[in-house]
């Protein structure tokens, strides 16, 4: 038993590690928040490690985990550093800093929500696995992720990333579709 686990936190606490730093985005609350899951993961392994998806299993404690933070903290969310703008024409880190724009978006969105485009995005888990984990409706899962892309599109956009969406507007999706807006009747 003592060695399954072993191999399991040897195997995937990076990954928890990274899932739990996208979450909260803060290496430091990140490692306790995987280390209070790994903690309770070990006293109910001899359960988890007999689930049909011990990762799954160990997933939905960092989940339950990162809940409880964010309900401690009272939603006051995160304050994280601005960055300094640049006026350098030739910008070599702009991917470095349209980064930063995205996480800073990403956590502004509520927890259900930044969990749901984690699994998603950065974890690639289909919808179904999502619902599972987070016992949700798949319906909600893919509800969460729309609203979820739509407010990071708007952060970013209002943010002055426009860079980051060039060429995708006007895609026949959504909102951003200019024919489907209305400015004092159909447009056709």
């Amino acid at each position: 038993m003592e060695a399954d686990f072993g191999e399991f936190v040897a195997a995937r606490s990076a990954a928890l590690f990274r899932t739990a730093l996208l979450l909260t985005g803060n290496r430091d609350t990140a490692d306790d928040l995987v280390q209070g899951t790994l903690e309770k993961a070990c006293r109910t392994w001899p359960r988890a490690g007999r689930a049909d998806s011990p990762d799954a299993y160990v997933r939905r404690i960092l989940v339950n985990q990162a809940n409880d933070r964010w309900r401690r903290l009272g939603r006051r969310g995160i304050a994280l550093p601005l960055l300094v703008e640049r006026t350098d024409p030739v910008d070599h880190y702009e991917r470095t800093d349209q980064r930063d724009l995205l996480m800073r978006a990403l956590h502004t969105l509520p927890l259900g929500m930044r969990t749901v485009l984690v699994f998603r995005y950065f974890e690639d888990l289909p919808d179904a696995d999502i619902a599972a984990l987070l016992d949700v409706s798949v319906v909600t899962v893919r509800s969460q992720a729309s609203r979820g892309l739509a407010k990071l599109r708007a952060a970013v956009l209002g943010a002055g990333g426009d860079e980051l969406h060039e060429g995708r507007r006007g895609t026949g999706r959504g909102d951003d579709d200019p024919a489907r807006t209305r400015s004092g009747g159909d447009a056709s």
